[in-house]
């Protein structure tokens, strides 16, 4: 055959390739199902894969409404900058909320079970650390709103890891630091008009990391409601008329660049 004959023949061949195996970026993505227990997890990673040497790795707890695509493209978005992240299910069997409702008794039920809520972020833990490009000596943990809990939960009962970052997460707390526990450095990311999270329980967060030693920084944003950080935030807060939800563009741009100078402070 000639050469400009097979030329053609390519053109014209049909195109059956998966999004994630065209190399448009050099970024790699794989859905990872783990387990706890009898419960299945679907975890999702993502690296740059131009990157020749092995580098941090960051995990990502969602938001109240369970492992969606938002957590995803901040997994995605996290392996731009040149990490390994990986997204945890802590609801198990990818389960997702559709409203408010079954959102809140998800989170319930995590939340009231802490033991197992620890186990779940463990095993995302060992899986990231498992993957041959993560240094498993520099790892983060980034949490949104019951994922930011989640992330200074961990911080709170000393993980070994370098530090969390909580954006528009809970503060409260049944199981307070303790002074010389917490190995990780502490970022809070907050927005002041967020009516989940009331002012004493900002002075009672305070209070709390500066009696146990914690290394931490904590930035207010005027003006922001919670969920700063999610552009479909306005669709929720209309869709179920919740008031308390707002994305906000700046905070939002503000608070990942303030994470990405943190994780340059920790990781060198």
């Amino acid at each position: 055959m000639k050469l400009y004959t097979f030329l053609l023949v390519l053109l014209t061949l049909p195109v059956c390739v998966h999004a994630d195996d065209v190399q448009l970026s050099n970024i790699i993505t794989e859905d990872i199902e783990y387990q706890v227990d009898d419960t299945k997890l679907n975890g999702y990673l993502a690296y740059d894969s131009s990157i020749d040497k092995k580098r941090p790795g960051i995990l990502v707890v969602h938001e109240w409404w369970g492992h969606n695509e938002y957590a995803r493209s901040r997994v995605e978005m996290l392996a731009e900058l040149g990490y390994v992240a990986f997204a945890v299910d802590m609801y198990g069997d990818g389960k997702l909320a559709q409203h408010p409702e079954d959102a809140g008794k998800f989170m319930n039920q995590v939340t009231k079970n802490m033991p197992l809520a620890e186990k779940r972020l463990a095993a995302a833990l060992k899986v990231l650390n498992q993957q041959a490009v993560t240094d498993s000596s520099k790892t983060a943990a980034i949490g949104y709103c019951f994922g930011g809990g989640m992330v200074l939960h961990l911080a709170r009962i000393g993980a070994d890891i370098d530090g969390v970052v909580s954006f528009h997460g809970s503060l409260e707390t049944q199981t307070p630091a303790k002074k010389d526990t917490v190995k990780a450095r502490v970022l809070v990311l907050h927005g002041e008009e967020d009516p989940f999270i009331p002012p004493e329980q900002v002075d009672a967060f305070i209070e709390e990391m500066q009696n146990a030693g914690v290394k931490y920084e904590f930035i207010g944003y005027p003006n922001v409601k919670h969920s700063f950080t999610n552009p479909q935030a306005d669709e929720f807060s209309e869709k179920f008329n919740l008031s308390a939800l707002e994305y906000n563009q700046h905070a939002d741009e503000d608070s990942w660049s303030r994470m990405q100078m943190f994780f340059d402070q920790i990781f060198n």
